[in-house]
């Protein structure tokens, strides 16, 4: 008799568990009905992935860097980490992922990124930094903190992460196995502790892998199932290519950079806008984090406001729309 109670008691719990909507990382959107059933339809990521090729010009985002290392260390990753940090102060649609069949609004800009343990070193460990971007963030703060998070990783510290992974890899294949879909079970029910998608590189906004750091191109990436990065950002090593320009083909250097994108989270024409404003905030640094000759550089925010001078500008024009109405 007990087992009949006992069974019915776990059904009650399971019914109650699939109406459960709240997250620690997100709040739950009714979107389309169309865009529901999309779920269903195509319930993974990897099924659900679009690809876009875009290209930077090169010159002013170079010249940026080379002048802002007198003050602060910056390579192409940060950059693009900071850029896109930027864009989605105002793109929240971008900033969306689904889990569970569902479409959930992301409370908070991360953005992860992965380097090398060691600088140089086919042999070198990859690690992989989550950082979350703060409203009040200035491009200087957010930087710094950027390198101070590198200095970890590179040193001999044993990283959350580290420890996450060793406890887990000691159990045997069949436990582990059982436990990764557990994991899987549970933030699926919206039931897995805030602590694992906290520190979670994987529980993200967007990632970003410079391959230019490698002297590699962009390849494609697939997005990961585990976790809820709804976009990746493949960045490759900046080349001369042949550009039209006014009707007469020149060289430029450019950056290349490949997306991956889940369309479930919302349709192309707003990820073709996040798209071109990343690349007009790339290709202008000095317009959207100050002159590094100047004083105060670094004071520049990560967030869009009403009034903010640096919008209106082609590309980013479309970012207007994203911004809360003015009280």
């Amino acid at each position: 008799m007990w087992m009949a109670y006992l069974g019915g008691v776990l059904l009650l719990v399971w019914i109650l568990m699939s109406f459960k909507t709240s997250r620690p990382d997100g709040t739950y959107i009714k979107t389309h009905p169309y865009r529901r059933m999309m779920f269903f339809l195509y319930p993974t990521r990897n099924e659900s992935v679009v690809y876009f090729d875009d290209y930077v010009k090169g010159d002013k985002l170079l010249r940026f860097i080379k002048e802002a290392n007198e003050k602060i260390h910056v390579d192409i990753t940060h950059m693009a980490v900071a850029a896109y940090g930027l864009v989605l102060s105002t793109q929240y649609k971008m900033n969306r992922f689904t889990i569970g069949r569902r479409l959930y609004q992301r409370d908070g800009r991360f953005l992860s990124f992965s380097m090398k343990r060691q600088k140089l070193g086919k042999e070198a460990k990859i690690s992989v930094v989550k950082m979350k971007v703060e409203d009040d963030d200035s491009f200087e703060s957010y930087v710094r903190r950027i390198n101070q998070k590198i200095g970890i990783e590179r040193s001999d510290e044993v990283t959350y992460a580290d420890k996450e992974l060793s406890l887990f890899l000691r159990l045997p294949r069949i436990i582990l196995n059982k436990a990764i879909r557990s994991l899987y079970w549970l933030d699926y029910h919206n039931c897995l502790p805030g602590a694992f998608i906290l520190n979670d590189a994987m529980y993200t906004s967007a990632f970003i892998a410079n391959l230019g750091s490698l002297k590699m191109g962009a390849g494609y990436h697939h997005l990961y199932e585990w976790g809820t990065c709804s976009l990746f950002l493949m960045l490759g090593k900046i080349e001369e290519r042949a550009m039209v320009e006014d009707g007469q083909v020149v060289a430029r250097r450019v950056l290349h950079i490949r997306f991956s994108f889940d369309e479930r989270i919302d349709d192309g024409l707003n990820a073709g806008e996040g798209i071109e404003a990343l690349r007009a905030i790339l290709e202008d640094p000095y317009r959207y984090f100050g002159d590094p000759k100047a004083e105060g550089f670094g004071s520049a925010s990560l967030t869009f406001s009403h009034d903010d001078p640096r919008l209106g500008a082609p590309g980013v024009d479309s970012l207007l729309a994203g911004l809360p109405k003015a009280s």
